[in-house]
Order: structure tokens, then C-alpha cells, then sequence
């Protein structure tokens, strides 16, 4: 499945896109219950296939898999529910596949090529850091760009979203805790991310976390390696690597955050970012006002989100 959330009529809602559809998760299993003669379908419904992803990957495979029989039900019955299940890919927003994680977890120096052109050695341990819930954008957002700086940057970033409580999990059991893959664009306000020895400030601005275009299932996507990364700005290549260049893999990532914390669904875990960061370049390129910023990433898509620049709303 290609797992979003979307906006229409006024409310968030979890849905999947099937070809140029969107189908409402949650009132499409309301529609299989009710046909299936379900009394209490809506609880039903919304204790198993919840109407927010944040929810449904709560209820991790069995969830998911209900989910999917759901969209084949619903295609097979278009017409069989009093409620929009099915909307044409233009009536709705498209929003990010996670609304409001528990944790945002990134890795700082994780691609080798990177390492080397900021002059760094590779690490030995996972370097990781912190964004929040409020630095989330979806496909069609603009990335603010508030002018507290000039320094804006970009970071295309492989992410995979926790499917279910993982606790010292090993290497090898890693995968099956995963719920799915997407890309986020660590945006990052370099001058500020520099202000201290630790990078909180710079990675957490609001607007800071494009993620999208939706979210690939883990049963569709099973081997997260080997996939081609790409960065444009403008349509001029910036990145381009390979997960297969990962220092630390996803079964490292899992296994060794497990072990340092309790992982839940719909954690969000960034990867690292390849070469060809702003900042790295001679000289040096940083992002304005209405650059279009494109990462594509085998077998996931294309997330693109234009700058905008931002001011700053004071307060009294």
C-alpha cells in the first residue's frame, strides 16, 4: 500500500492511493463491516482500521492487512457505502504519511561520501539527533524559509516509520519491525545548527521536515537496500548516492535504537543524507525564495516542495 493522510471536507483523514485515487481507510472497512452484516461496524472500524495513519500503525500487520482487504472490497463495491470513500487524486490534499510521531529520530554522518567531504572520519556508533512533530510538511506544502537566516539547506533523507514496539531487537528480526518506507527532506538552518555543539536548534525550526509522497508499505517494499537517492534544486543535481552506501543500515538502525530505547509504531527514523549538501559546496548554495526542491528515491516516488521565503510574526 501507499499509505498518506489527506485532507478533504475539513478533516485529516488516513487513506491510500491507488493508482490516481485516494480511498478512505477507515470508511472503507466501515463499508466491508456494514456489508458483512456487522453490528457496531463504526466501533469496529475504528478500534482496527483508525481514521489516522498515527492510529493505524498503531495496530501494526493485522491493521494493515485489514486495511488492504478493505481497498479491495471498496474497488470491487464502489457504490455500497452513504459516506465519500473514493476520491479522484485532485479532490484532496495530500498530506504527510505521519501526523504527530512520538519521535523523530535522525542520523547525522551515515553516508560515507558525506562523511568524507565534511572531513570526517566514519563513525563507529550511530550519530543521532532530534527533530519534533512541528518541523512536519506534507508533499504539497511550501517549505517555509523564516528569515532568521540565510543559511537554509537541504537534506535528502531515505526514512522508514516503526510498525510495531521494538525493544532489543536484533539485526536480524529488525525488518519485520518496521511499518514502511518515505523520504523527508531534513531542512536545516546551517548558521543556527553551528550556534552550539549540538545541533537541536538548526534541525527543529517549523516547517522543517517535508515527508512524502506517501508511505510504501513494508510488504511491498521488503529490501530497503540498494535504492538510487537523488536531489534536485532547480533541476540540478545535488545528490545522488545509494542506500547501498549507508554506514549504518536499517537492521543496524533498528537494532541498535532498540537497544538504546523503546521504539513505538509510528516512530519516524531519518537515515542520513548523502554528499552534496548546500553548505559543502565551493562556494557555498544555500536555498531562497521559490526554489523547487525534488528528491526521488527507487520504488518510493518523488517528494518536491517549492520555498517560500517567511517572516517572522513577533510577539508582545
Amino acid at each position: 500500500m501507499k499509505l498518506i493522510n489527506f485532507t478533504a471536507l475539513g478533516h485529516i483523514r488516513a487513506g491510500a492511493i491507488v493508482d490516481n485515487k485516494v480511498i478512505d481507510l477507515n470508511y472503507a472497512y466501515q463499508a466491508q463491516l456494514k456489508a458483512e452484516g456487522k453490528y457496531r461496524y463504526k466501533e469496529i472500524a475504528h478500534a482496527f482500521v483508525p481514521p489516522t495513519t498515527d492510529a493505524l500503525y498503531q495496530g501494526g500487520k493485522e491493521s494493515l492487512q485489514l486495511a488492504q482487504n478493505a481497498i479491495d472490497f471498496i474497488l470491487e463495491n464502489p457504490d455500497s457505502f452513504d459516506k465519500k470513500v473514493i476520491y479522484n487524486r485532485d479532490e484532496v490534499k495530500v498530506e504527510a504519511p505521519v501526523q504527530r510521531p512520538g519521535k523523530i529520530i535522525c542520523v547525522g554522518h551515515n553516508y560515507r561520501e558525506h562523511i568524507l567531504e565534511m572531513g570526517r572520519e566514519l563513525p563507529s556508533t550511530p550519530v543521532i539527533f532530534a527533530k519534533f512533530a512541528n518541523t512536519i510538511l506534507g508533499p504539497e506544502d511550501e517549505i517555509p524559509h523564516y528569515l532568521i537566516s540565510d543559511q537554509l539547506d537541504y537534506e535528502a533523507e531515505f526514512t522508514f516509520v516503526i510498525g510495531k514496539q521494538a525493544r532489543n531487537v536484533s539485526e536480524e528480526e529488525a525488518l519485520g519491525y518496521v511499518a514502511g518506507y518515505t523520504i523527508t527532506n531534513d531542512v536545516t538552518y546551517r548558521d543556527i545548527q553551528r550556534r552550539t555543539l549540538q545541533w537541536l536548534q538548526g534541525k527543529t525550526v517549523d516547517g522543517s521536515a517535508p515527508m512524502g509522497p506517501y508511505l510504501v508499505t513494508s510488504d511491498e517494499l521488503q529490501d530497503p537496500s540498494g535504492l538510487d537517492v537523488v536531489l534536485k534544486v532547480n533541476g540540478e543535481v545535488r545528490q545522488k548516492t545509494n542506500t547501498a552506501n549507508l554506514v549504518f543500515d536499517v537492521k543496524k538502525l533498528v537494532s541498535f535504537l532498540s537497544n538504546l530505547m523503546t521504539l513505538e509504531p509510528g516512530d519516524v527514523v531519518l537515515t542520513g543524507t548523502p554528499g552534496g549538501v548546500g553548505v559543502a559546496m565551493n562556494p557555498p548554495s544555500f536555498l531562497k525564495d521559490g526554489d523547487i526542491v525534488r528528491i526521488e528515491i527507487d520504488k518510493i516516488g518523488v517528494l518536491e516542495n517549492k520555498v517560500k521565503a517567511t517572516e517572522v510574526v513577533a510577539t508582545v
